[in-house]
């Protein structure tokens, strides 16, 4: 009684095997945190945009350079 018959290990195994195999849902979903991460580090990174440094348009830049 104080011990495991094989019946238990097989389904302890099984659900380890379930839980941290490559197509579990753990690792799926501890590589999309990662991406969160990864992202919202980047995006930390990025300096914030103004008017005046944003590029103009294709369109926009060639009527300017047709005035002038």
């Amino acid at each position: 009684m104080g011990s495991f018959s094989i019946w238990h290990w097989l389904i302890v195994l099984v659900v380890v095997a379930l839980v941290f195999g490559g197509r579990g849902k753990l690792s799926g979903i501890m590589g999309d945190a990662a991406k969160g991460i990864r992202a919202f580090r980047d995006g930390l990174k990025d300096e914030p945009t103004t008017a005046e440094n944003k590029p103009l348009p294709t369109a926009e830049r060639e009527k300017d350079e047709a005035r002038g």
